[in-house]
């Protein structure tokens, strides 16, 4: 008896780790390799690779497929057919599978819907990619990303509000509905605890 939900035309394969609590709907395929953590949630026609480790309360939307070497981690949002991929150069006539480049999504990202991410790249704690956006190259911590190729418009909170920030520089800015202190120096944005 498994403790987490399958639809009855989702696939799991065998060998798959499946975390606790984690819900699986209407024609997902996760791959026997997969590892993913609890409370996860996987739209319609998700597919998840076998040398894929997804974190604890990722939410990955509709029509999005987590190709090898594609990690998240934990709070992970993926929106509606946004896409990874895992071959910078593909062909069809050439096989590629010996060149995959690694993606990290790190924890408490959001990656709007139709966006792209280019593998081999970092996305940062709490980066926040716009809809449509194609990001190309890493992107810092709390980072907000739009455009094709994405480029950084501001600065996010954890709460997934734009902080009154500039780009560059220094400052600071409080998130309204956390009561939360951001730091911007030279470049680089924390959050104070």
């Amino acid at each position: 008896m498994s403790n987490y939900t399958v639809h009855p035309s989702a696939i799991v394969d065998e060998g798959a780790k499946i975390g606790a609590g984690s819900r699986i709907w209407h024609f997902v395929h996760i791959c026997g390799g997969a590892e993913i953590g609890e409370n996860c949630s996987f739209g319609q026609n998700v597919f998840v690779g076998n040398r894929v480790k997804i974190g604890d309360n990722c939410k990955i939307q509709n029509n999005v497929s987590v190709y090898d070497n594609v990690y998240l981690e934990e709070g992970v949002f993926c929106g509606p057919s946004m896409v990874f991929t895992n071959v910078y150069n593909p062909r069809s006539l050439i096989e590629r599978k010996s060149e995959y480049r690694d993606t990290l999504v790190k924890k408490g990202a959001t990656l709007g819907a139709n966006c792209t991410i280019v593998c081999g790249i970092t996305i940062g704690r709490f980066a926040f990619v716009g809809a449509g956006a194609v990001v190309n190259k890493d992107v810092p911590d709390y980072a907000l990303m739009v455009g094709v190729p994405a480029r950084q418009i501001g600065w996010m909170s954890e709460y997934g509000e734009q902080l009154d920030l500039p780009v560059s520089g220094n400052g600071s800015a409080v998130c309204s509905h956390t009561g939360a202190v951001y730091t911007l120096s030279d470049g680089r944005l924390s959050k104070s605890e």
